[in-house]
């Protein structure tokens, strides 16, 4: 089949044939868009390339400007209605994609051809706006090579030159042009905004939430992308320590957990107060963008992470924060100490902020509080016992830790711990300090992320939004704000063992899974690998490390005007060795041509006409035509060695070298 589509492509005149190669390579282009197009819009550039291509296929007329104006004020329209402006990213890569499309109808002349081609790489361009992930890069490289090759093609007006051959030239091309490319890359100052992501590039981007609704987190689990990225110094704790400081929600309605309203427990003098000891854990982190202006730290940083570009400050409730969203992918270093403690050591009037409860929701998990509370062996228990007495319940209560624990209807802690005794982790710790409010003591939701696992290629931990996780902290007399994380009483292994409740797997993963897991892992671990690698060498090489590049090759105290003058050096001295190599080639360029030339332009003078098509044979005969039979003549020798330069071309083995009639050439007698 694929020997007959070839062979009727071959029979196509070279106007069809070329426009079936661009439509291709700009459907290749507008491929990766379809998700961040509006569907009208994705349909009409479908709709237009097909049928593009059905006239070209049949060499059939264009269609008059009356369609074309037709078809742009649809566009126009649908942008406005879609987008509500026809300016910003969106509304902008709609009417280029739409342009890019219309004007394909419009391939009458080669300038219309390059429109095309250039609006082309616009679009390539665009596909950044959205996604600069490795494989995206990667598309973009091929769709480039697409690009290069339809334009050279177009360079090639004679003939049916085949396309292959322009591919080639387009391949050299990008070849000869990546070094300049990695100068650029390494050396061209990164100023915003010319570097960077537009704000709205990480809209509708999954990941943790300023508040929490029992349920919400459970949807992480689903999603298997990378959140961030760990590389330790030393060697990494215990899994089960690897709690990473997120949201801190206190405030509930009775269905949503939020941060508290105006900063309530900062008036009322519940202060982090954080006191750390014993050696801090020293790691990197690499954090995907969120959209959110979050730093996520390992429980608990003293001092503030190294964030180049970013001004971060810790809250009362250790969570720390940045001064602006990060939409990009950032990397920065924190110092955490396992050992810590934080908050009031003695009661505070604050406190009873961590207390409070909406009326009205969970009647029974009240009066369970009440029983506990009445009963003689905790008549004078403190808040630890009672943390002990909850967790008890918990490991022995016959609850589970699931996915799906069905839909909790108004009062969700007293179906969690009466009725379905079943729940994914934000479930669970909202039900636990719900049950502890209700015992009159202080106790507040984290959420943030717990555990990760070691990439067994490069080596750094990888947390996924399927780590995504919430657990309690609970006010102690003495001891201030205490970790408590009540899903480890109903599943151990979530946080011990680090088993993880598994998503369901599509059916690539599926049949990778069934044929080998063990290369279904390591072809992951790889792949993740490979990405790690494309984040933490060219997405993050930042403006920090353009700088200490200059350090590495000499400057002491490198700054921009030094990074100008180092780029600006390289640029002349490139034009300097390509000069030279032009004057080289000039030089080196068929001598033997060269020396021909020369002979012409004496032999003109004396009136012995040529062109660029006489050879010198044909100069030799016309010589002795002019001035007569040359033996013993005064022409003689300038016969001999025009004889001499026409067998230094084509003889099989030549007499005399070239140098040898290039020396030859000062002593000859040329007639006037």
């Amino acid at each position: 089949m694929l020997k007959t589509i070839s062979a009727k492509l071959q029979h196509l005149p070279r106007d069809s044939r070329d426009t079936l190669f661009l439509l291709a390579v700009i459907a290749w282009l507008l491929l990766p868009q379809t998700p961040n197009l509006p569907l009208w819009c994705t349909a009409l550039a479908a709709g237009v390339l097909a049928w593009r291509g059905w006239l070209a296929m049949g060499a059939r007329s264009l269609p008059g400007k009356w369609w074309l104006l037709t078809l742009l004020a649809v566009a126009i329209a649908g942008t406005l209605v879609t987008h509500r402006t026809i300016l910003g990213r969106d509304a902008g890569v709609t009417l280029l994609v739409v342009l890019l499309t219309l004007k394909t109808l419009e391939l009458r002349a080669r300038r219309d051809a390059f429109v095309v081609f250039f609006l082309g790489f616009f679009c390539m361009l665009s596909n950044f706006f959205y996604s600069q992930s490795l494989l995206t890069a990667f598309n973009m490289l091929i769709g480039l090579l697409g690009l290069l090759t339809v334009l050279v093609n177009a360079h090639m007006p004679v003939g049916k030159p085949p396309l292959m051959h322009a591919a080639k030239t387009a391949g050299w091309m990008a070849l000869l042009g990546a070094p300049i490319m990695l100068v650029l890359f390494l050396l061209f100052p990164r100023l915003a905004p010319l570097w960077g992501v537009p704000s709205d590039a990480m809209a509708g981007r999954s990941g943790l939430s300023s508040s929490m609704q029992v349920g919400t987190i459970a949807s992480l689990a689903l999603d298997d992308s990378v959140a961030m990225r760990i590389r330790f110094e030393g060697p990494p704790p215990r899994q089960q320590a690897m709690y990473f400081r997120g949201p801190v929600l206190s405030d509930f309605d009775g269905r949503d957990w939020r941060p508290p309203r105006n900063n309530l427990a900062m008036r009322y003098g519940v202060l982090p107060e954080l006191a750390v000891s014993g050696e801090p854990i020293k790691y990197e982190v690499t954090l995907e963008p969120t959209n959110r202006p979050w730093l996520f730290v390992m429980e608990a940083a003293e001092q503030n992470p190294q964030l180049a570009g970013y001004q971060a400050a810790m809250q009362a409730d250790l969570q720390w924060l940045v001064n602006r969203p990060i939409t990009d992918i950032v990397r920065y270093k924190v110092q955490s100490f396992p050992a810590f403690t934080h908050g009031p050591l003695k009661g505070v009037a604050g406190l009873g902020v961590f207390t409070e409860l909406p009326t009205g929701f969970n009647p029974r998990t009240l009066a369970l509080a009440r029983e506990i509370r009445g009963d003689a062996r905790y008549a004078n228990a403190d808040s630890s016992q009672l943390v002990q007495v909850v967790m008890e319940r918990l490991r022995t209560g016959g609850y589970t830790y699931t996915l799906e624990p069905g839909v909790y209807g108004q009062n969700t802690a007293d179906e969690f711990w009466f009725d379905r005794k079943a729940g994914f982790c934000e479930h669970i710790a909202s039900s636990f300090v719900i049950l502890m409010r209700a015992m009159g003591v202080p106790a507040r939701i984290v959420t943030g992320y717990q555990g990760g696992e070691q990439n067994s290629v490069d080596g750094f931990w990888v947390i996924r939004q399927s780590d995504a996780h919430a657990w309690a902290e609970v006010w102690q007399q003495g001891r201030g704000w205490v970790r408590v994380d009540p899903t480890s009483a109903v599943s151990p292994g979530r946080t011990g063992a680090f088993q993880r409740l598994a998503a369901p797997q599509g059916v690539v993963a599926q049949a990778l899974g069934t044929i080998s897991p063990g290369f279904s892992l390591q072809l992951r671990a790889t792949w993740e690998a490979v990405n790690n690698a494309w984040n933490q060498w060219v997405l993050n090489y930042t403006q920090g490390r353009q700088l200490n590049l200059l350090k590495d090759i000499g400057f002491e105290s490198p700054s921009w005007s030094d990074l100008s003058y180092v780029l600006i050096g390289i640029v002349v001295l490139a034009a300097l060795m390509g000069a030279t190599w032009t004057l080289w080639e000039r030089v080196q360029h068929d001598p033997w041509l060269r020396l021909l030339n020369r002979a012409r332009r004496h032999l003109a003078k004396a009136g012995i006409a040529s062109n660029a098509s006489t050879s010198p044979r044909q100069l030799a005969e016309k010589l002795k035509a002019d001035y007569g039979t040359p033996e013993g003549g005064p022409t003689e020798a300038l016969y001999d060695w025009l004889m001499q330069l026409e067998a230094e071309r084509y003889a099989a083995k030549p007499e005399k070298g070239l140098q040898h009639l290039q020396r030859q050439f000062g002593t000859l007698n040329w007639p006037a």
